[in-house]
């Protein structure tokens, strides 16, 4: 029994350390990975994802306020005196004190009413308009996505390049603290001054605050990511593809300076163009108020207990019909407001037109001039490389000083720094640009 009883504990902790371990397994992403997970996990999606089933729903609610409607009524009646006739006023051989009476004392009467909207003017423009508010509910659905791309690229370029700019960093404290024993030996053995010893250790040290701050940020970026997909804090994140190469990330960047802008692609655009749909429905809705509204209607009619006498039929068929007269200028006020609600519309789109229309040509500017400033930065970074680590060669065989050494590392340092700031603000034109001509938006 004891026996037992431990095979089984041993099971159970077996199993939940599995559990654990599973749990706390890395997860790796390539970046379209990493959107995918976004676009399936982040809380804006998800809330656009719901806005746009409540959308279907409401096509179908206003749909069905237009097909046929059913509805059961019951009550239940009761007379303390239930009114009466002498049987004589029917019968004038009847007893003098026999009476007849005209209703019952309890009593259940239960309809069931059947009705059909035939015609309604509300009622055809308020089903165009559930369609054209599914529509710019697919319209936010698609820029929700669109940020949420935008947004999770950025973040995963920004780690890449904070990971590959502390690998570089750890490379050149890994030859500083080399050169430094070297440099240390030296100065023991009298053939270099305690000076240069210091100024080592002090690039060092610049170079280790370099190699803190870094991970400080990626500690950061790699919350923030986490938070853009949908995944738990304690998760344990890596990324899989290594950074864009120089050559591809100057091709991507040529094409799109080139490409040209369709409007009629972009959401902003769309959203608008839906607006002002949306604001002549409006309009069509507010003349409506003039239209007559014509209904079917079936009744039938069941009691518990009937009376004696009982004139009501049991089924009634009718047709309702309204026309309004007049309403004091109302409806006019109503349908002129919705006029100039249209003409607002109509001005939006135009302005955000022009808008666009400016805003592609800066953009596309912007990422020419990010472009170039990568470019430079790139031959800044190769040169400076360069010269440090001839630098380093000479102040090895002591033809530079300490101090030459510093201004070198200092020089390559600051380059390193600007180059993978230049690579981040050209992915970013280039995802902003890529956004606004929605272009590059799949997710495979």
């Amino acid at each position: 029994m004891f026996r037992k009883q431990k095979q089984t504990l041993l099971l159970v902790g077996l199993l939940l350390w599995g559990m654990a371990s599973a749990a706390q397994d890395t997860v790796k992403l390539t970046v379209q990975e990493a959107v995918k997970m976004a676009l399936q996990n982040n809380t804006n999606i998800l809330n656009s994802e719901l806005d746009l089933k409540m959308a279907r729903k409401k096509i179908w609610e206003t749909t069905a306020s237009g097909l046929p409607h059913g509805e059961v009524k019951s009550a239940y009646s009761f007379y303390p005196k239930v009114p009466t006739l002498p049987a004589s006023f029917f019968d004038p051989n009847a007893p003098e004190d026999a009476t007849i009476e005209l209703g019952v004392k309890q009593n259940v009467i239960t309809d069931i009413t059947v009705s059909q909207l035939i015609f309604s003017g509300s009622y055809f423009v308020g089903l165009q308009a559930s369609k054209v508010y599914y529509g710019l509910s697919q319209q936010n659905n698609e820029k929700a996505r669109q940020d949420v791309i935008e947004t999770v690229i950025n973040t995963y370029n920004m780690i890449q390049l904070a990971e590959e700019s502390k690998k570089i960093l750890a490379q050149n404290l890994e030859n500083i603290n080399k050169t430094l024993y070297e440099i240390s030996e030296m100065n023991k053995q009298g053939f270099v001054e305690r000076t240069d010893v210091d100024q080592l250790e002090l690039t060092g040290n610049t170079i280790r605050n370099a190699i803190n701050q870094v991970n400080s940020n990626l500690e950061v970026a790699y919350r923030l990511l986490k938070i853009q997909l949908g995944l738990e804090d304690n998760a344990k994140l890596e990324l899989s593809e290594q950074i864009e190469s120089d050559e591809s990330l100057t091709k991507s960047s040529l094409q799109l300076i080139v490409e040209q802008f369709n409007i009629e692609k972009n959401t902003d655009y769309k959203l608008v163009q839906t607006s002002e749909k949306a604001a002549k429905l409006q309009l069509n809705l507010a003349k409506t108020a003039f239209l007559p509204t014509i209904s079917a209607y079936y009744n039938h009619t069941e009691k518990l207990k009937s009376p004696a006498f009982d004139f009501a039929p049991k089924d009634l068929i009718g047709i309702n019909f309204s026309l309004p007269l007049f309403s004091s200028g109302e409806k006019l006020a109503v349908v002129s407001q919705r006029k100039m609600d249209l003409e607002k519309a109509q001005n939006t789109r135009r302005y955000v037109s022009s808008s666009l229309a400016m805003q592609a040509t800066q953009y596309q500017s912007d990422l020419k001039l990010k472009l170039e400033k990568y470019q430079n930065q790139l031959k800044s970074k190769q040169l400076s490389d360069d010269i440090y680590q001839r630098t380093l060669e000479k102040y090895k065989q002591g033809v530079a000083s300490s101090m030459d050494l510093m201004n070198s590392q200092n020089q390559y340092l600051t380059n390193l720094t600007d180059y993978y700031q230049s690579i981040y603000d050209l992915q970013s034109s280039k995802s902003k640009l890529e956004k606004l001509y929605n272009i590059n938006q799949e997710v495979k």
